[in-house]
């Protein structure tokens, strides 16, 4: 299959971390800005993070700000995601998405044409 492959979910307590991992299968990811995005149970999904290509660049959803970091490994051609201090708010299925190239918005859904099919993190209170 042609996708990212997420892992690296799971269950943790409230104030733990955890940190997401995304490689691909079938398709690179050096040259594409990379996004992570989350789905509650019941609600829609939602932008968490973005890294540009050469990861000099990082943008954050402010429920996530200062307690998650996105990063990449070019080398590995893998992208991260470090999130520490998790609330159960944060309970979400979490998808990994290569961008698509050009001026296209970050933190859009639609600016994103191959999507992992998710890990879940569940974070108990």
């Amino acid at each position: 299959q042609v996708r990212p492959v997420e892992s690296g979910g799971g269950l943790v307590q409230n104030g733990d971390s955890l940190r997401l991992s995304c490689a691909p299968s079938g398709i690179t990811f050096s040259g594409y800005g990379m996004g992570w995005f989350r789905q509650a149970l019941g609600k829609e999904r939602e932008f968490v993070a973005f890294i540009n290509w050469a990861g000099s660049s990082t943008y954050y959803a402010d429920s996530v700000k200062g307690r998650f970091t996105i990063s990449r490994d070019n080398a590995k051609n893998t992208v991260y995601l470090q999130m520490n201090d998790l609330r159960p708010e944060d309970t979400a299925v979490y998808y990994c998405a290569r961008k698509i190239g050009g001026g296209t918005s970050y933190n859009n859904r639609g600016s994103y044409n191959y999507w992992g099919q998710g890990t879940q993190v569940t974070v108990s209170s």
